[in-house]
C-alpha cells in the first residue's frame, strides 16, 4: 500500500494506491510508500479540479465493499460536476431503500473523486463523512458544492 499526498483548499488529501488503483481517499495523511505514477497523476488532478481546471476525473479506481456499494459509487462517479442528484434517485436507479444508499454514500471510501457530495437528501443538504481542513462533513460538503458553482441550492 501506497499513499501518496497533495495540499489543497480543503487540506491535505492522501490517496491511497493498492495493485495501481485508488482504493481511498483521506484527508491529513501522510506519505507512505512510493510515489507512484498513479499516486502522482490523482495528486496533478486533484490540483487541476480545485484549479477550475478538471470537471471529471480519469483514475483507475477500486472501491472495496459489496456490487451494490460499488454499484452506487458508479453511481456517483457518473453525476456531472456541478450537478446534485437526490438518494432518491439513486435508490430508484439501483431498485433500493434510500436510506440503504444513504449508507453506501457514506461508506464511499474515495469522497471528492467518487462526489458523493453531490448527492443530497430530498429535504436537504444530508449528510457527508468527510471531513478535514477544520471542516466538519456538512460543511465540507457544502465548501464542495459550492467550488462546484451548485451552491444555487443552498441559497
Amino acid at each position: 500500500m501506497n499513499i501518496g499526498t497533495t495540499e489543497t483548499p480543503i487540506g491535505r488529501l492522501g490517496l491511497v494506491e493498492k495493485d495501481g488503483m485508488i482504493t481511498q481517499l483521506l484527508w491529513n495523511a501522510d506519505p507512505v510508500g512510493e510515489g507512484t505514477a498513479v499516486l502522482r497523476e490523482g495528486a496533478r488532478q486533484l490540483q487541476a479540479y480545485f484549479n477550475h481546471e478538471l470537471t471529471e476525473f480519469d483514475l483507475p479506481l477500486w472501491v472495496e465493499g459489496s456490487n451494490f456499494q460499488r454499484a452506487v459509487c458508479d453511481y456517483m462517479f457518473a453525476i456531472p460536476f456541478g450537478e446534485t442528484v437526490t438518494y432518491g434517485d439513486i435508490a430508484k436507479a439501483t431498485e433500493t431503500p434510500a436510506q440503504a444508499v444513504g449508507n453506501a454514500c457514506g461508506a464511499n471510501p474515495i469522497p471528492v473523486i467518487i462526489p458523493c457530495h453531490r448527492v443530497l437528501s430530498a429535504t436537504g443538504l444530508g449528510g457527508f463523512s468527510g471531513a478535514g481542513g477544520g471542516l466538519n462533513g456538512i460543511e465540507m460538503k457544502v465548501t464542495l458544492l459550492k467550488h462546484e458553482g451548485a451552491a444555487g441550492l443552498l441559497i
